[in-house]
């Protein structure tokens, strides 16, 4: 019980101090009315607290800062902006699901399997150190998994998936892997150079998605949206080049740079009547051609 309130205190220490600075008076009260709320102790003395400070740095790379000027803490997460936030979130995640049995009737978790994150930390583990790992790997398309061996360079999640960037051994090409299909994975011994100038970033710069079509130049990709779609398109860009071009009372048009992909169509199809293609000519036809096929299922 010990080690699950002080977890929940660092969660509630950080939530704390994420809405704004606060004084040590300040995030003791606060303890203080969540202890009687929970039901757990979570009250500590200013010398726990400047524990908990130096543990939650450690463990999470989550800085609390005393600022003298204002006479308060805060939180510094400078470097890894992305990286950052999402630790955040899993607090956010772990606090929900701390008191899920006791509000299980008011929580409405979705059903999925695993997205494959048992395997993160040895995956990290082996692209910081450049070793070759080894895993079975299962395509949707065929019957048995494959061995495979690869050089793991990156990381990418794309619509709450995790999947692996690396070189196959056997094929000496680059491929994705999707996590929650990866099995019985071992880290090798043997190690490998990493490409030189390789950077994920620049690699994935001009996809949507995971398909990055090497090779290909990107192309200004227009499109309309409804004034409706086009608040959700505004508060959550579908790509980081997104430019907005029309944000009228009757139209939310954008503009990307990418390639177009498989990934990009789908996206496209699936806001339906809410989006119109304006540019290129070329993926209007896909789109045209998607449509149509699937009204022929309904002929």
């Amino acid at each position: 019980m010990a080690q699950i309130e002080m977890i929940a205190r660092f969660n509630l220490i950080i939530k704390k101090l994420r809405k704004q600075p606060a004084t040590f008076v300040e995030i003791s009260a606060y303890l203080d009315f969540e202890s009687n709320l929970q039901g757990y102790d979570f009250n500590i003395s200013k010398r726990t607290f400047d524990r908990d400070r130096n543990t939650i740095s450690s463990l999470f790379n989550i800085d609390i800062v005393w600022d003298s000027r204002r006479q308060v803490y805060y939180l510094e997460m400078d470097g890894q902006p992305e990286a950052s936030e999402r630790i955040l979130e899993a607090f956010d995640v772990f606090n929900a699901l701390n008191i899920a049995d006791r509000l299980s009737e008011y929580i409405h978790f979705e059903s999925r399997k695993s997205a494959g994150t048992e395997n993160l930390y040895d995956l990290l583990h082996a692209i910081e150190n450049r070793c070759l790992i080894r895993f079975r790997y299962q395509k949707y398309w065929e019957d048995k998994p494959e061995l495979k061996t690869v050089e793991s360079y990156a990381l990418k999640e794309f619509k709450n998936r995790w999947y692996l960037l690396g070189k196959d051994e056997k094929k000496q090409n680059l491929r994705i892997y999707a996590l929650d299909r990866l099995n019985e994975l071992t880290i090798l011994n043997t190690k490998f150079v990493y490409p030189a100038g390789f950077a994920v970033k620049s690699y994935f710069s001009n996809c949507f998605g995971i398909i990055t079509s090497e090779g290909q130049s990107p192309v200004e990709v227009i499109l309309s949206f409804n004034v409706w779609q086009g608040k959700y398109i505004k508060s959550l860009p579908l790509h980081h080049s997104q430019q907005i071009l029309v944000d009228s009372s009757k139209e939310f048009r954008i503009k990307l740079l990418l390639v177009v992909t498989f990934d990009l169509v789908m996206e496209i199809l699936s806001y339906g009547p809410d989006v119109k293609v304006i540019e290129p000519p070329s993926l209007q036809d896909e789109i045209k051609l998607r449509l149509a096929e699937s009204l022929s299922n309904y002929s």
